[in-house]
């Protein structure tokens, strides 16, 4: 179902049909003043854009976290991904919101990411539950070991799961690697890797 929030296009389309209905209504009314009428277009325009901007959706907020996440690991930032995992955090290797945050320090401690391209190819939405899977295209840094030893450009798919919290606010509650360069694998593989 199309949520008016989301995008301006479905107002977008009827204000275009108000637009025709108050040209028709011209043609066929002469004689009433209805000059009122051609405020309704423009309204209808401005409530469209209005609500997309004003208004943030679920599926806003969840890409929010994803691009957050995402650029937080390109800036070798690991505090700017702390506020976006829950709490309850668990994944196949990361026990804990702290093991996770442990391991994120010490690998974006050095040169790691020169750039993230980022493409999200489903979000499934339930309640207070979703489903990410979106993959990224990496280009390592040059003085990275993985771009030294292994190779420079990597495309990883990865899934998140989310929980909706108390505050409406989207926060990530598991992320698991599922493939890397269309290879399946998993965070135990990665461990594996030495650095």
């Amino acid at each position: 179902m199309w949520n008016i929030c989301e995008q301006p296009w479905t107002l977008l389309a009827t204000a275009v049909i108000a637009l025709l209905a108050v040209l028709a209504l011209r043609r066929t009314i002469q004689k009433k003043n209805l000059s009122y009428l051609w405020l309704l277009p423009p309204l209808l325009a401005a409530l469209a854009f209005g609500l997309d901007y004003l208004v943030e959706t679920d599926l806003e907020k969840i890409k929010a976290v994803i691009t957050t996440a995402v650029t937080a690991v390109e800036d070798e930032n690991p505090d700017a991904i702390e506020p976006i995992i829950a709490d309850n955090y668990r994944d196949s290797l990361h026990s804990t919101k702290k093991d996770l945050l442990y391991y994120c320090r010490r690998r974006l401690s050095e040169p790691l990411v020169e750039k993230n391209i980022t493409r999200i190819t489903s979000i499934e939405i339930s309640g207070t539950q979703a489903v990410a899977i979106f993959t990224v295209r990496i280009v390592f840094d040059q003085r990275s070991y993985i771009a030294q030893v292994y190779k420079r450009l990597v495309l990883t798919k990865v899934e998140l799961n989310l929980q909706k919290q108390p505050d409406n606010q989207w926060l990530i509650s598991n992320a698991e690697l599922l493939e890397i360069d269309l290879q399946p694998t998993s965070w135990r593989d990665i461990k594996q890797i030495k650095w």
